[in-house]
């Protein structure tokens, strides 16, 4: 089976394009013609609200599954419907493999010890109880916070490895205030290349034949000038990069995250591409296939594949 990096590169290769769409689902922006047998404008329940993110997911992924090669959850939005939103994000998971996407799931977890080994086989490969294995989000990669140390990633590393599946972690965050703890300077350099570091790091034992390991990093697209530093200081490792599109960065600032051959990055767009069509609009497929192929030619301009 082919590793990691190796899998997630045949992909982006197979679809010609390093975009990812990702699904955050929020109940006031999904088409009124998807909600209305949830209850139109108000919900009737929480199993409502989770159905509609359901059927408005599903046809998303339907609609971009031969225009992108990879998919990404916000497991937020699904929590919120507590089990009728997770019994969702499963099957939507599920849908996404069965149509030949590759899912990561957006939960930003991290822990140490078992519990970080818990989370990272709910993920993955599944949960085992009695020696019986029972699978759960099966997703092909998450995100993971690096806050705790080595000891908060590496359970993670671990089981994400021993399935060839991968992890992204958090090294350079697109919000306004990533600053304020990433920029701190620690001997010298500021926190987010010490993380960079370690995780480059952890990449040198599993390098496959596309030349980039199993431990990705989150790297924010409204940040250009530390793409370009981040991409020459991790180069075995590949990017995962909110902020295209609805965040306001573009496809130019983008281009330092790719070698030469189109390689090395994923990059997000969520809501300029599922929301591109208003609410009330009758038509919302068309728009949002346009705004898919629209992200899709401005990436070609900085990423050939």
């Amino acid at each position: 089976m082919l590793g990691f990096a190796d899998r997630l590169f045949e992909k982006t290769k197979k679809a010609k394009t390093p975009l990812c769409v990702g699904l955050d689902p929020r109940w006031e922006q999904i088409p009124l013609a998807i909600r209305k047998p949830f209850g139109g404008a108000v919900p009737e329940s929480l199993a409502a609200v989770a159905g509609a993110y359901e059927s408005f997911c599903g046809r998303v992924l339907e609609l971009v599954s031969d225009r992108v090669g990879v998919v990404k959850f916000q497991a937020a939005f699904f929590e919120q419907c507590g089990h009728h939103g997770f019994a969702a994000l499963e099957r939507l998971l599920l849908k996404s493999t069965q149509l030949g996407l590759f899912t990561i799931l957006d939960g930003k977890r991290n822990d140490i010890a078992s519990t970080a080994s818990a989370y990272a086989e709910a993920a993955f490969g599944g949960a085992s109880f009695g020696g019986k294995k029972f699978g759960v989000w099966s997703a092909d990669a998450i995100t993971v916070s690096p806050y705790l140390g080595t000891d908060g990633i590496e359970p993670f590393v671990s089981q994400a490895r021993s399935l060839s599946c991968g992890i992204f972690v958090l090294v350079r965050t697109s919000n306004p205030g990533a600053g304020l703890f990433q920029d701190k300077v620690s001997s010298g350099e500021k926190l987010y290349r010490h993380v960079a570091r370690v995780v480059e790091s952890l990449n040198l034992v599993a390098v496959g034949s596309s030349g980039y390991g199993d431990v990705g990093a989150v790297v924010g697209a409204t940040y250009p000038a530390e793409i370009n530093e981040l991409r020459v200081l991790m180069p075995r490792t590949i990017f995962l990069v909110p902020g295209f599109g609805a965040q306001g960065a573009g496809a130019k600032e983008l281009a330092g995250a790719f070698r030469a051959d189109g390689s090395g990055a994923i990059i997000n767009n969520g809501r300029a591409i599922t929301f591109a069509a208003k609410p009330d609009q009758m038509d919302w497929e068309n728009p949002l296939v346009r705004a898919c192929e629209k992200a899709k030619a401005e990436l070609a301009e900085v990423c050939s594949l």
